[in-house]
C-alpha cells in the first residue's frame, strides 16, 4: 500500500519501522512545506499522521480506510525539522478500529492524532475498486 502512495512519497515519507498494528515514519519539512507563517502547514502534518495511521491500520490484511481523524497540534515544526510519527492501534472491533499517532520532534511532541477505521475489503484488486 505505501509503496502506490504518491502522496507520501512526495513528501518524502520513509518508514522506519511497520509491525502488525504498529508503523513509525519519519519526514523532514521542506522548505515547500512551509506555511506564510514560516512553520509547517499543519496538512503535512496531518498527513504524515495520516500515513502512519495508514500503515498501522492496514498490517493485518484487509483493505482498511480512515472513517474519520482529529488531530491536535501542540508545537510548531519548522523547515528542517525532522518529524517522526508513531501510529498504535488502540482497538480493533468488527470491521471497525481506533489508531493514535503521536508526531515528535526529537522527544518534543508536534501534534497528537486519532484516527478510525473501518475495513472495507479483503484486497485491493483494480476489479475490486
Amino acid at each position: 500500500m505505501f509503496a502506490a502512495d504518491g502522496a507520501s512519497r512526495a513528501l518524502g515519507i520513509d518508514i522506519l519501522e511497520h509491525g502488525e498494528g504498529t508503523a513509525t515514519l519519519r519526514m523532514t519539512v521542506t522548505p515547500a512545506m512551509v506555511d506564510g507563517h514560516e512553520i509547517a502547514h499543519g496538512g503535512c502534518l496531518f498527513l504524515l499522521a495520516d500515513t502512519a495511521f495508514a500503515c498501522a491500520c492496514n498490517s493485518h490484511g484487509p483493505v482498511t480506510v480512515a472513517a474519520g481523524a482529529d488531530i491536535d497540534f501542540v508545537a510548531s515544526a519548522y523547515e528542517g525539522d525532522v518529524l517522526v510519527a508513531t501510529a498504535r492501534e488502540c482497538t480493533r472491533f468488527g470491521r471497525s478500529g481506533i489508531c493514535d499517532v503521536s508526531v515528535l520532534r526529537g522527544d518534543e511532541v508536534i501534534a497528537e492524532f486519532r484516527g478510525r477505521s473501518r475495513s472495507v475489503r479483503s484486497t485491493t484488486t483494480k476489479e475490486s475498486r
